[in-house]
């Protein structure tokens, strides 16, 4: 594989922190992005942070950029020059993830007209106490499965008169991406943690320093 990606699924020891911590650190970002028990859309952004710390963690930060200009709107970071597209669902099977978040009628025609894979992908698959999984789905397996069953198949469109925020990879596309042979997969069972967490004690300790 082309990708230093691949390096993280043939380190067993972070295989295991991975398993071990991302459960309780995707908990500390619920709680941050909560308000009255209900979680926001921010957590999304919280969790690709965590993510992109993993892999300056592996991968030291002089290999990880992240000053991405937003005319890269699939792209999240770099790693070593490669362009990387983090993306998280939380829920028992494959679907909902988000290709580009845009609903104008002519921006998803052009994106259809013109969409084709160009970065891998990792994939978080949050199912709170059950299985889920940290996916690694390379570009060449995005292609090939892409070139097999079409674009319309491959992904799917906004339904007229509704607002489902995004342009998504069909189901039929991700599950084919998920099982494929050169994908990785790190499986995680999603146990909650109690934390007795404040989202607010480090700004006030802030405002407390001289």
């Amino acid at each position: 594989m082309s990708s230093r990606l691949a390096d993280i699924f043939k380190d067993k020891e972070l295989m295991a922190r991975i398993q071990r911590k991302l459960p309780y650190l995707f908990s500390i970002a619920e709680l941050e992005s909560s308000r009255a028990g209900n979680v926001g859309m921010e957590v999304g952004s919280l969790r690709e942070k965590i993510i992109v710390a993993l892999l300056i963690y592996k991968f030291g930060e002089g290999n990880v950029e992240t000053e991405i200009p937003v005319t890269e709107p699939e792209v999240d970071l770099k790693l070593y020059g490669q362009p990387v597209s983090i993306k998280t669902i939380t829920r028992k099977g494959f679907a909902g993830v988000k290709l580009v978040w845009t609903v104008d009628t002519q921006k998803v025609r052009e994106f259809r007209e013109s969409y084709y894979p160009h970065c891998d992908i990792l994939l978080v698959q949050i199912n709170w106490d059950a299985e889920g999984g940290f996916y690694y789905l390379p570009l060449e397996v995005q292609r090939k499965v892409f070139r097999e069953i079409g674009s319309e198949r491959y992904i799917k469109l906004p339904k007229p008169g509704t607002n489902p925020r995004g342009i998504e990879i069909a189901k039929e596309a991700l599950e084919a991406l998920v099982t494929n042979n050169n994908s990785k997969v790190i499986e995680i069972f999603w146990q909650r943690t109690k934390i007795d967490y404040n989202p607010f004690k480090r700004w006030v300790d802030h405002w407390r320093e001289e």
